[in-house]
């Protein structure tokens, strides 16, 4: 994620035509490092979220409300007293720092007009809210910054204020060509980064889509290039920086299938394995970019514990499976053994008393082999020691098989219990996995009077011919999915031995096009262990010849005929029902 200085500027550039001239009309402050600001402005009243949180520091337009505590903090107290009812005049940026400044024109004790500034830092755990004079004087902050916590600048009441330059960045949107080029040249990094830290608001992000624009590797290092390529980079960096300048901005979100990856105010080309999504506003972007990876995280939060249950059965019966294919190992040479047998009852006549060995023909294989003895024993007793010893491998081989086959499904059901755990996207999807492993012996039940009910619905598309296509989320929703939804004539889909979701699709008695079938099987790519490949093999079938054998676990199913089809794990483009 890139909170840059052009996020800030197309921010800025929506907040000038937004709040200019609008009124403040209420300051709350909801949590110690937030600010909501409503503003009755020309076009109506809005709302402004302010937050400079270590972890996510944040400012955006927003239709949501928040809810004032009961005891206002003395920060909050403060800008009431001085700008409550006080008028926006101006929203700035300078250069293009992460800095968004309100100049704020209101009436003082003596109803005198006044102005002050509030500014705003968005520059991660050094994020702060502060409150100056228009000329410059730290009336407070949000967080005070003493000397013992920043030896580069305090931010704290009656001190100056001032923007820190440690790092001495150029101002991207004045840069000379000169300037540009023996600035790069001198930084000992690769090209990327020294776009990055040279220029004030540039991200990583936009440092690499700098250089892929200009067909330049970013990970060789800057002073590696001669002036032409450098002065050909500066002219690509001029032509995308020079929308900031005009305030052309196309703010949007990248996404990876469902989950959203990056966002940005200017196109992001070198994303062209994600889907971007645009927006009217960076506001919006801002919000749903943080709300839906808000949610995500929340969800990977909760599922810890059931990822720790199944990562934990997943090593035991891993060990077990590797301990079991040893001791299975142990019993190749079995056979011989029941052979060895067979040619001392043949040849055993001629065996003298107390012979250690036993050279006799193999008439399987036509070689003379010679068979050890035990000089204490009879060729008989020899031969039916010998016997013994390949039954019991043998009953031990057919035991071990059976095992090592039960072994060998408890790990790919796990895995599959894995990667629904990777697709739930809400606590009724979690639910629905614990109610499963709950099932299978892996969580106890914990006991209650009134039995807690699952939300079982799999997740709904349409393809681009109108069929509607079902996938299931975990295994019991897989097994309801195909053994009690389905019909008969429906397709089936499943990536090829891999753990997956259960993918459906509604035929209604006609005949499917090729192009539903192609959605079907990104469908199934995409909801499996498989996600992100570029080539996975789907596995489709009518449903009739689906079959669930008996004792199978959850999920686990048979077929014996079907088609296959090779495909990308892209569902970008299938529409959500």
């Amino acid at each position: 994620m890139a909170f840059d200085g052009i996020i800030v500027a197309d921010l800025v550039h929506e907040l000038r035509e937004e709040l200019l001239n609008g009124r403040i009309a209420k300051i709350v402050q909801p949590e110690a490092d937030e600010l909501f600001l409503t503003i009755k402005s020309p076009s109506g009243q809005k709302r402004l979220l302010i937050c400079a949180d270590a972890s996510l520091p944040l400012v955006y337009l927003t239709n949501e409300n928040k809810t004032a505590p009961m005891t206002a903090p003395n920060f909050c107290m403060l800008l009431r007293k001085h700008i409550g009812g006080g008028r926006i005049i101006d929203i700035s940026q300078p250069k293009l720092e992460r800095i968004i400044r309100f100049t704020i024109e209101h009436l003082n004790e003596l109803g005198d007009i006044c102005r002050k500034m509030l500014v705003v830092e968005i520059m991660g755990k050094h994020s702060n809210i502060i409150f100056c004079t228009e000329d410059g004087k730290i009336i407070d902050s949000i967080k005070h910054v003493s000397a013992q916590i920043s030896s580069v600048r305090e931010v704290l009441p009656g001190r100056d204020y001032f923007i820190p330059d440690t790092m001495h960045k150029a101002d991207p949107l004045t840069v000379s060509k000169e300037d540009f080029i023996s600035l790069l040249a001198a930084k000992p990094c690769s090209l990327s980064k020294a776009l990055y830290t040279g220029f004030t608001g540039i991200s990583p992000v936009t440092a690499e889509e700098i250089c892929h624009l200009a067909g330049l590797d970013s990970s060789v290092p800057a002073a590696e290039y001669s002036g032409d390529i450098l002065y050909h980079l500066y002219t690509q960096f001029e032509i995308y920086l020079s929308a900031v300048k005009e305030q052309h901005f196309s703010p949007a979100i990248y996404y990876d299938g469902q989950e959203p990856k990056e966002f940005s105010s200017l196109p992001l080309t070198h994303f062209s394995n994600y889907t971007r999504q645009e927006f009217s506003s960076v506001s919006e972007v801002l919000h749903t970019y943080y709300s839906v990876r808000s949610k995500l995280t929340r969800i990977r939060q909760k599922s810890a514990d059931l990822r720790h249950v199944v990562q934990t059965a997943l090593e035991r019966s891993r060990k077990k499976y590797d301990l079991q294919l040893r001791q299975l190992n142990d019993t190749e040479n079995r056979e011989k053994y029941k052979v060895y047998g067979e040619l001392i009852n043949t040849y055993g006549y001629n065996v003298a008393d107390g012979a250690k060995e036993l050279e006799a023909l193999n008439y399987y294989t036509n070689e003379l082999i010679t068979i050890p003895l035990d000089p204490t024993q009879t060729p008989q007793e020899n031969a039916q020691r010998y016997f013994a010893k390949y039954n019991k491998q043998k009953r031990t081989f057919e035991a071990l098989s059976e095992l090592c086959k039960e072994t060998k499904d408890d790990i790919t059901y796990l895995e599959s219990i894995r990667t629904a755990l990777d697709i739930a996207l809400t606590e009724d999807d979690l639910a629905g996995i614990k109610e499963e492993l709950t099932q299978g012996g892996y969580i106890k039940r914990k006991f209650t009077r009134k039995k807690e009910k699952v939300k079982n619905t799999p997740l709904h598309y349409i393809s681009s011919d109108g069929y509607h296509i079902y996938v299931g989320k975990n295994n019991l929703q897989n097994d309801e999915l195909t053994f009690n939804f389905a019909a008969g004539n429906d397709w089936w889909f499943h990536a090829k031995q891999a753990p997956g979701s259960h993918v459906i699709v509604k035929t209604d008695g006609k005949e499917l096009p090729d192009r539903t079938f192609e959605e079907a099987g990104r469908l199934a790519a995409y909801y499996s262990s498989m996600r992100g490949s570029e080539k996975v093999e789907i596995d489709y079938v009518e449903k009739k010849h689906v079959k669930k054998p008996k004792g199978g676990k959850p999920g686990f199913v048979v077929y014996y005929t079907n088609y296959s089809l090779v495909i990308d794990s892209d569902i970008s483009g299938i529409q959500e029902a």
